[in-house]
């Protein structure tokens, strides 16, 4: 959507900062080959013809009239170009030397130079500046030695050195060439750069998009699983002896279910609607007593020490999904059936503290990566820190520290 809304725009500003259709095609690489520029070059070709007849008319009396020879070769200049998209190269080579022939030959000067100056601007903005710049002083060079040495043998009789004059015109006709062919390769490479870099700031944002969305599935999936895995098994348990009990395990495995599935619906909602409004409030440590709850529900009780402050929406939704996942490592990987999560706030930076005593129940005691991974990915998006490992006297910690002010108050 950003990238439709910068180029979809009208206005002179961005005419000028994304280029003008007509030479933004240049840096479309794979449909330049396919395109063949039959208008323009027929447009022309059509100008060259009359122009040229109108100037054999005005220089009768200097040059050679136009004859079948002449056309040939005007239709040659106009008629290669036709290829300036797909070979550059051959192509301003291909017009300098049928102009060199049309001025050796003592025909009338007229439009014919448009010919060279379109192959030229071709062949600058495509990238081959030396093949263009040759094919230039080429030119130059047949020019001065028709205009001032070989004009004695070549036709038309009779004629006489070019004036200093003619040769300013001339020279300053190439030096407008080159300058304008090397403007608007500038401009081309900076709007091919903007336009890539445009592109990876679209892949860049996508892919946050992405890694935002697998961690808000992971601590969802990964909490609300754990509560199920853990209930189901104490309810397989019971379910013979004690009942009452089983039952109990499935009403909490359905309302740990029906949680999951409504958080799992917030996240899909975003995907499908992206930049709409969220249906319901992303949860932050308000919500800090439902995974308590939660948590005993898995047989994990919890101790909550300090006030939950309040904080910007996005760090409430960190410090939550921070303290969520480290109680779910709780329940999978410890031996523990207790746990506290401490929360202070001092001056503009929230520690969240959560410990358990453990023993550990298996190597990966703490989580298995994903999710310290996630929980570090959080804090470091907002600026703060995640330190994980065992504790000195047993058990394992979760210490976060997060920035507790922002513009979203």
């Amino acid at each position: 959507m950003d990238e439709l809304q910068v180029s979809g725009g009208g206005g002179p500003g961005r005419w000028w900062r994304h280029g003008p259709p007509w030479l933004r095609r240049w840096a479309d690489d794979e449909p330049r080959a396919a395109r063949w520029p039959w208008r323009s070059t027929l447009l022309l070709t059509a100008f060259v013809l009359a122009g040229s007849t109108f100037a054999a008319h005005a220089q009768e009396a200097e040059r050679a009239p136009l004859d079948p020879f002449a056309r040939a070769l005007l239709l040659v200049a106009c008629g290669l170009l036709l290829w300036r998209h797909r070979y550059p190269v051959a192509v301003v080579f291909g017009t300098s030397v049928a102009v060199a022939l049309y001025l050796g030959a003592g025909y009338p000067y007229g439009p014919v130079f448009f010919t060279v100056a379109v192959a030229c601007f071709g062949a600058v903005v495509a990238g081959h500046r030396r093949a263009a710049w040759t094919a230039l002083g080429i030119l130059c060079a047949v020019h001065l030695l028709v205009a001032h040495w070989l004009y004695r043998w070549l036709p038309p009789s009779g004629d006489t050195p070019a004036s200093f004059g003619q040769e300013i015109v001339v020279t300053g006709w190439l030096v407008a060439i080159v300058a304008v062919a090397e403007l608007a390769r500038t401009r081309r490479e900076q709007w091919a750069g903007e336009r890539a870099e445009r592109a990876r700031a679209a892949r860049r944002r996508a892919d946050e998009e992405r890694l935002r969305i697998a961690r808000e599935l992971h601590d969802v999936l990964a909490h609300s699983l754990s509560v199920i895995n853990v209930q189901a098994g104490v309810g397989l348990a019971l379910l013979d002896s004690d009942p009452n009990q089983a039952r109990t395990a499935l009403t909490t495995i359905k309302s740990a279910s029906k949680e999951a599935l409504g958080d799992v619906r917030q996240v899909l909602d975003t995907l499908r609607a992206p930049g709409a409004a969220p249906r319901a409030p992303a949860p932050g440590l308000d919500r800090l007593p439902e995974l308590v709850e939660q948590a005993a529900r898995a047989g994990l009780t919890v101790d909550v020490l300090g006030e939950p402050p309040r904080l910007p929406p996005g760090t409430d939704l960190a410090a939550f999904r921070i303290v969520q996942e480290a109680l779910t490592n709780v329940v999978r990987h410890s031996g523990s059936r207790h746990a506290r999560v401490r929360l202070e706030r001092a001056g503009g930076t929230v520690r969240l503290r959560i410990d358990d005593d453990g023993p550990a129940t298996g190597a990966d005691a703490g989580g298995s990566g994903n999710g310290l991974a996630g929980m570090r990915e959080r804090a470091a998006a907002l600026g703060g820190t995640i330190e994980a490992g065992p504790r000195p006297d047993g058990g394992f910690r979760v210490l976060a520290e997060l920035p507790a002010e922002g513009e979203d108050q």
